[in-house]
């Protein structure tokens, strides 16, 4: 008789358990204090490293088993200043741009964080227009290669030919990335402006901007070291 009840009481105690865990999950309750939106950016900035990363190892495989001599990055990123030629002078001022514009988004975030209104969006604007004057000098760097130097994807008049097809498609993923981050950071600026974002009484929106953009500072970091420096 006392098995029986013991057995009734624990079959209660699941059945209670099991409804806990379908208010719980009906009412969309998070397991850890992360927003949603954040958990969603670090995911998709997950995947993304898998790209990066498939991309640049690549890229070492290609250079490494490649035949044909491969182009010294020094001379066919170098610029003629005055007469005198100096080498990855564009890239070290990209990348300088780059770096300053993690500094103008932290700060963004930091101001966010006390909800300061202009500063905020002020900090924004001037990151998205450090972003645009990278991809504004990537597409100058693309240029001076395709229509000076003759380099293409599939050909390349310095070397092997592969590249021409590792550089378009490494630097163009990554200018693609801080193009898009550019018009999202611009958009987040109008809303931190419009006061949206009070309204809604949150400013995460602008940490996950943040997370995004440096995110993209840290891969041009990569493509820095592997490509213009190897």
């Amino acid at each position: 008789m006392a098995e029986t009840a013991l057995k009734v009481e624990q079959s209660a105690s699941a059945l209670e358990g099991l409804r806990s865990v379908a208010a719980d999950w009906s009412q969309d309750k998070q397991a850890f204090p992360v927003p949603w939106g954040k958990a969603m950016m670090w995911i998709f900035l997950l995947s993304d490293t898998f790209v990066f990363t498939c991309f640049l190892t690549s890229y070492m495989n290609v250079r490494i088993s490649t035949t044909e001599p491969w182009p010294n990055p020094s001379e066919v990123f170098a610029l003629t200043v005055g007469g005198a030629h100096i080498p990855l002078l564009l890239i070290a001022i990209m990348t300088m741009i780059l770096i300053t514009s993690s500094g103008t988004m932290a700060m963004a975030v930091n101001f966010g964080y006390r909800r300061d209104r202009k500063r905020t969006a002020l900090l924004l604007f001037a990151t998205a227009l450090l972003g645009l004057s990278f991809v504004g000098m990537q597409a100058f760097e693309w240029t001076k290669l395709i229509v000076e130097e003759g380099v293409r994807p599939w050909g390349n008049p310095m070397g092997a030919a592969q590249f021409g097809s590792s550089f378009f498609m490494i630097t163009g993923f990554h200018g693609l990335h801080v193009s898009c981050g550019v018009i999202y950071l611009l958009v987040v600026a109008y809303r931190v402006l419009s006061g949206f974002y009070d309204r809604k009484g949150t400013y995460e929106t602008v940490e996950v901007a943040g997370l995004y953009w440096h995110f993209v500072d840290l891969v041009w970091v990569f493509i820095f070291a592997f490509f213009y420096l190897w």
